[in-house]
């Protein structure tokens, strides 16, 4: 018997906003019992002196150093923008 019925799953697709024919549904069910009998079979290996790991291989940080340094000049920045006042870049008030 099928762990997955096809009402979970035409449930399921419903919420996903996913149309699904009779036949895809029966189709589905197969499938997801099939995935959940693979991951069952996970139950039965012996990982008691198995150490838990978030990653199978070792990661290390590969990020640079945050180093502060000096950024571009004002009237630089200022030079492209479409309208400044005061050292500031203006935009449109998008707040009535």
């Amino acid at each position: 018997m099928s762990r997955i019925s096809i009402d979970q799953v035409k449930h399921v697709a419903n919420l996903a906003r996913l149309a699904v024919t009779e036949d895809e549904a029966k189709m589905f069910a197969k499938q997801l019992d099939d995935i959940i009998t693979f991951a069952e079979q996970l139950n039965e290996l012996d990982t008691e002196n198995v150490a838990p790991t978030s990653h199978v291989l070792p990661m290390k940080n590969v990020l640079r150093e945050d180093v502060a340094k000096p950024g571009l000049p004002v009237e630089e920045v200022l030079k492209n923008a479409p309208d400044t006042k005061d050292g500031h870049i203006r935009v449109p008030s998008i707040i009535e």
